[in-house]
């Protein structure tokens, strides 16, 4: 909180042309702005049914690309520089570049450019590139005189985190051993209703920006694989198919309102139709988005806070992907309809991967104490980021609320067990509050 205060004071008496960077227009919102722009990559990422760790390797690079502009503008920021302690900080070469007007302006163009080069249907992107020109001539932001500059600019910067992006392993995801799942009881297979293959097995490969070693943040063991009476899985086993019996109302909505499943998949006759969803990581990147505007963050603190909690939402997939396919364990819905009732359906679609630890609980946890430790302890703040898909908006008094409130979510959904939630949300906690305490060294 303290940091929170040093911020908003600081912002508060600074000249206008320190706080909108260059002394543009003061009708502009640009953490406004920043968000809608953004929110332009998470519906290519819809349309593509991004799954959930790719999904927040493309926040970290898109959102990277817009906070490089800034740093290679030399806008000065009121915390400190998170690449110098990443894993990719030897790839961050100097770069010489005329000065631009706009640095604003630079960077949302670069997150267009990157976004274009690393997801599938990037090529949607294109449209919102000439509409951000349009509106940027339009609102005096840039001329057409320095147009060409800024661009070139964005490029620039945009090319040298797109070197970074194709030396993280993503590119040889494809050459590796194709997974199978494991023969006997306890292990993952596929579920109903469209039985998917195992979503990214191999991502535990992936180079990450802010964990060093892996096995630093192995969650706990989990619970064997017991059907006998009063062991601690068939407790659990129990406790998920009770309730998936025994749902109020609240807890309903709770359930879908964090469901964020890009996998659900609906059937009309013979006919599967995808149904749009945010990813996890959408979501957390939405409350980031919320929160900077409710305090009216600078575009410089904006674009800090949405790359570094982009880049933990990364680091906290590899790290609970490794989990899940080191233990490769299965869901409750296959064991219950197997062992218990086979007409048992849980509330929410299980996920195509292995059940621990639960990624809500890792991820939600991980980014709860990255931002509860930028914005304070107790920020209260209303999440909708679930309006755009058709869910009502929730209250929320701190993240760490929020973030409890996801991860058992997945327990009302039926689709975790408690464990993998528990252990999830110490395995999350470890990892956000391991970066941010290298912040702040």
């Amino acid at each position: 909180m303290k940091k929170l205060i040093s911020l908003l004071l600081t912002s508060f008496f600074l000249p206008l042309g320190a706080i909108h960077l260059h002394g543009q227009n003061r009708e502009i919102d640009w953490s406004k702005i920043y968000s809608e722009q953004l929110f332009h990559i998470t519906e290519v990422m819809v349309t593509d049914v991004a799954s959930p760790p790719v999904a927040a390797r493309i926040y970290a690079y898109t959102n990277l690309a817009a906070y490089r502009v800034l740093q290679v503008a030399n806008v000065k920021f009121d915390h400190g520089d998170f690449l110098s302690f990443s894993q990719i900080n030897k790839q961050v070469a100097d770069l010489s570049l005329e000065p631009i007007q706009s640095p604003e302006f630079a960077a949302i163009f670069a997150l267009f450019l990157v976004g274009e080069k690393v997801m599938p249907s990037g090529y949607l992107l294109k449209e919102k590139q000439a509409a951000w020109q349009e509106w940027g001539l339009k609102n005096k932001v840039i001329t057409k005189k320095n147009l060409e500059q800024h661009l070139a600019f964005a490029k620039a910067v945009a090319d040298q985190v797109l070197g970074m992006a194709k030396s993280d392993g993503y590119i040889q995801l494809t050459a590796l051993n194709r997974y199978s799942p494991k023969e006997g009881e306890g292990f993952w297979y596929p579920t109903p209703p469209a039985y998917m293959a195992a979503v990214e097995p191999e991502w535990k490969t992936m180079r990450t920006f802010f964990l060093e070693n892996l096995e630093e943040y192995k969650p706990a063991p989990m619970a064997d694989f017991d059907l006998s009476q009063g062991s601690p899985f068939q407790i659990q086993l129990q406790e998920v198919y009770d309730k998936g019996k025994n749902l109020s109302e609240e807890e309903q909505l709770i359930a879908n309102f964090w469901d964020c499943n890009p996998f659900k998949v609906e059937f009309s006759g013979h006919m599967a139709i995808g149904v749009k969803k945010i990813s996890p990581g959408g979501h957390w990147i939405g409350i980031t988005g919320i929160s900077a505007q409710k305090v009216g963050l600078t575009f410089s603190e904006t674009t800090y806070i949405h790359a570094l909690v982009a880049m933990t939402l990364h680091d906290s997939f590899v790290s609970c992907w490794k989990a899940k396919y080191e233990t490769n364990r299965i869901r409750p819905e296959t064991v219950i309809n197997e062992k218990l009732d086979p007409t048992w359906k849980p509330l929410l679609q299980t996920p195509p991967f292995p059940e621990y630890t639960s990624g809500h609980s890792v991820i939600s946890s991980a980014s709860a104490e990255i931002l509860t430790g930028y914005f304070g302890e107790n920020f209260g703040f209303v999440d909708s980021s679930e309006v755009y898909f058709g869910l009502p908006e929730r209250a929320f008094d701190s993240f760490s609320q929020a973030s409890d409130e996801a991860a058992i979510s997945r327990l009302y959904g039926g689709i975790h067990f408690r464990d993998a939630i528990e252990n999830g949300v110490a395995q999350g906690k470890k990892i956000g509050k391991s970066i941010w305490q290298k912040l702040e060294e």
